[in-house]
């Protein structure tokens, strides 16, 4: 007899996707992935986990998916879209399809677990950490639909155990956004936004899926919303010192006015509007990294899950910048 428990994951085949199914295999777990035909899985190669590539609004095949599993994780969504539609239609609408047919087998569901972004929170008022507790403020189309996202999932909560775990901002092996910074750095210059220090919540990826696991798991964690971040707040020049250590670098300091980031926001908007692709820093994303200050406080996570960073921003830093030398990223 397989007594084996089974967990969904959307999204398994991105950075914090494959790393979630990495540990829930470490941990015996069967692991079911959705994904869409389309979907790079280079991250999911020669692991022992079933596929399921319906995608996320095919519910005869999220039926299948779901059929007899004990947690759904998920993990996919939208971060970076040209119209606003994008966001919504790929963090709330494929959220509901899944929550709808995840109602259908609420007998057997222990935990649906939907991963949200410190962004639905918006950034820090005054330096302050924010906590589950403050209202919410988003500054992003984004953040606005991963907000909408969890008041969806909230909507759902009288019919099947839901948790919310917000994310701060994350690294590791396998990640291409923080990767600029570190590819910036090595090869010798580190550029900080504005004159200000700026202080961010940042968490290693092994870490943030941990604490995916506590949460699904906890038995008090059921209708309950989750910072899962590091215990510590970061500056842009700690992270540089740190990374200067583990690169041997003496990298040149260059320091970018708010007024250039946003000229190249706009400059970069306008050309994404002739390509296919979205911007990657266009105005909204100007405004997100112009901000003071991005800091959570996890200590509800601590409290109530038994939630502790154990990977350090110094080994972090380390373990990634020697899995992106492996890779020949850097």
């Amino acid at each position: 007899m397989n007594n084996k428990q089974t967990a969904v994951v959307t999204g398994a085949n991105g950075f914090v996707g494959s790393h979630l199914v990495d540990l829930l295999l470490e941990n015996n777990y069967i692991v079911r992935c959705i994904t869409r035909k389309s979907s790079n899985l280079q991250w999911l190669k020669g692991k022992n986990i079933q596929i399921f590539d319906s995608g996320l609004l095919d519910k005869d095949g999220l039926r299948k998916a779901f059929q007899g599993a004990d947690y759904i994780y998920h993990v996919a969504g939208v971060v970076k879209s040209k119209k606003p539609e994008g966001y919504f239609h790929g963090n709330v609408e494929t959220t509901r399809v899944l929550l709808e047919t995840a109602v259908e087998f609420k007998d057997t569901i222990k935990k649906f677990l939907i991963v949200s972004s410190q962004t639905a929170a918006g950034p820090s008022r005054n330096g302050k950490v924010i906590t589950e507790d403050d209202p919410c403020n988003p500054i992003t189309t984004y953040g606005r639909s991963k907000l909408a996202e969890e008041e969806l999932a909230k909507s759902f909560m009288n019919l099947l155990p839901i948790t919310i775990c917000r994310a701060p901002a994350v690294f590791g092996d396998r990640d291409t956004e923080i990767f600029i910074f570190f590819k910036t750095f090595s090869k010798g210059l580190m550029t900080t936004i504005g004159f200000d220090k700026k202080l961010i919540s940042l968490i290693y990826v092994q870490d943030l899926v941990k604490g995916f696991m506590l949460a699904a798991e906890s038995g008090k964690s059921a209708g309950q919303t989750y910072f899962i971040s590091s215990e510590k707040h970061y500056t842009w020049e700690e992270i540089g010192n740190i990374t200067a250590k583990v690169l041997s670098k003496k990298p040149v300091k260059i320091k970018v006015p708010h007024s250039v980031v946003y000229g190249i926001a706009a400059i970069a908007q306008v050309l994404a509007s002739f390509s296919s692709k979205p911007a990657t820093l266009n105005m909204e994303k100007a405004r997100d990294i112009t901000r003071n200050a991005w800091i959570c406080d996890t200590s509800k996570a601590i409290r109530e899950l038994n939630y502790h960073q154990s990977i350090s921003i110094e080994e972090g830093i380390k373990r990634t910048c020697e899995w992106y030398k492996q890779q020949g990223w850097i």
